[in-house]
Order: C-alpha cells, then sequence, then structure tokens
C-alpha cells in the first residue's frame, strides 16, 4: 500500500481545499491559525488533531470493490483515533442534505457548547453521505463527472468547500463576519474549529452508479474505477469510512451523541 506523505502531514480537513489526489502540507502558519481557532487549553481536542494530522490517507486506489472488506481500502488509522477520542463532549451529525443546514447547525452547536456550556474539548462529527457527500469531493471531480447535476440547482459547483476567508482569531469569537458567524458555514472553517468530516465508501459507490447511468463517464471506466477515482479525489482531511450507516453505531457506542 502507498501512502500520499502530504497527506499525513496535512490538517485532517483543518484549512485550505486542494484539488486532486495530492494533498498540502499544513506549514507553520496553518498550524499557528489552528492553534488560535481551536479553544485554549482544550487538550483532547488538540491531540485528537496532532494525531489526525499524521494519520495516513490512502489516495492512490486504480479501483475499489462494492464492499469493502479490509481495512486498507478505507482510513482506519484515522476512523480508529476518532471514534477513541478521549473527551466526554461529542456529537455525531446524520449529515445527508447538501442543501440543507447542516454546516450551519453544527457551527451552532459548537459555538453553544464551548462559549456557553464551557466544553472546550467539544467535538463534532459530520457522518457524511446522502447528496451531502457531494460537497466532499474536489471541483475537478465536479467539473469532470458534471456533479452539479446531481446537486441540484443551488449548487452548480462545490460551494461549501472553499477555503474560508473570514476572520480566524479565536478572540473574535462575537464577529458576525468570523468564522464564528454564517461566514464560517463552509467544510474549510469548520475543519479549521475542528470539526472531522467523515466520507462514506457506499456514497461514492452510489454517486458512481447514478454518473454512469447518466453517461458521465468521460474515460469510460469501469465502476471500479470511477468509484476509486472519486475517492482519490476527497477534500483533504476528510476521514473515509467503509460506510457512514455502519459507523454511526460505532460512534454511538463509545458516546456519541447522535443528532440528525
Amino acid at each position: 500500500m502507498t501512502i500520499d506523505n502530504a497527506r499525513r502531514s496535512a490538517l485532517v480537513g483543518f484549512g485550505a481545499l486542494a484539488a486532486g489526489a495530492a494533498g498540502l502540507a499544513a506549514g507553520p502558519s496553518r498550524a499557528a491559525t489552528t492553534e488560535r481557532i481551536i479553544p485554549p487549553g482544550a487538550r483532547e481536542l488538540s491531540e485528537l488533531m496532532r494525531r489526525l494530522r499524521r494519520a495516513p490517507r490512502r489516495r492512490d486506489f486504480k479501483t475499489v470493490p462494492m464492499i469493502l472488506d479490509r481495512p486498507d481500502f478505507w482510513d482506519d488509522e484515522a476512523l480508529k483515533e476518532t471514534i477513541a477520542y478521549r473527551g466526554t463532549r461529542k456529537q455525531v451529525w446524520d449529515n445527508t442534505n447538501l442543501a440543507g443546514p447542516w454546516l450551519n447547525l453544527m457551527r451552532n452547536s459548537i459555538n453553544a457548547q464551548i462559549f456557553s456550556f464551557g466544553h472546550k474539548d467539544f467535538l463534532a462529527v459530520s457522518a457524511t453521505h446522502g447528496t451531502a457527500h457531494l460537497a466532499l469531493f474536489d471541483q475537478p471531480m465536479w467539473d469532470k463527472y458534471e456533479l452539479a447535476t446531481l446537486a441540484g440547482a443551488n449548487f452548480r459547483s462545490n460551494t461549501l468547500a472553499i477555503p474560508e476567508r473570514a476572520s480566524t482569531a479565536f478572540a473574535q469569537s462575537e464577529d458576525p463576519k468570523s468564522v464564528f458567524g454564517a461566514d464560517g458555514d463552509t467544510i474549510p472553517a469548520l475543519q479549521e474549529r475542528g470539526v472531522v468530516f467523515l466520507a462514506c465508501h457506499n456514497a461514492i459507490w452510489e454517486v458512481t452508479a447514478k454518473l454512469i447511468a447518466a453517461g458521465n463517464n468521460p474515460d469510460h471506466l469501469s465502476h471500479e474505477a470511477v468509484a476509486a477515482e472519486l475517492t482519490n479525489h476527497l477534500i483533504d482531511g476528510v476521514v473515509l469510512t467503509p460506510g457512514i450507516a455502519a459507523t454511526i453505531p460505532e460512534l454511538q457506542q463509545v458516546g456519541f451523541h447522535y443528532a440528525a
């Protein structure tokens, strides 16, 4: 198995979006930014972020099967680190609707948990499938496979994965133009705050079936090969699972509170 070393050093999504299978390494400026956004004193959350930065992501697939039966087909180490999170406050969001308020709801939950209830180590996990999963593919895949045809009229491109440009200083938490306000309703902005986005192999397989049926397969690849290419183009930091519906109970078993 080949490991993309750049992805080993990339933030588990807590940073900018990169196109293609290659990941971007987190430089000193990004590391400093992340420390400002994560609450000071959030030791467990900071430790999880460190572990996820080091966990490998395999993004060199040529083909993938319909059912994943070996851990090297998904991000096993990163998923295990997420499941084993030591913080006592943790929530898993069952996100299925691309056009719904899913990013807004997670942001509001994080804000209230941290600033209202004082739970600095609160962890939010997005169990992403359904049409929401389209947001986890980079723009080159949206362009090549015309994913906008599956996304609906409100999404001509993957606007939810555009790197955040709002203020990132933790001290600016009352600024509505910061990542703590509505401007923070993007995947990169939430990743900067410690949200873990889980991807679903089953959703990838089903998206592939729809693309092939619609004739959106410019290279005339097999189902297994198209699914592999989409997997290789998950946005940086995403944690690939063998299936979200099966992963949610794993999280609930260790104390993650379910939210839909």
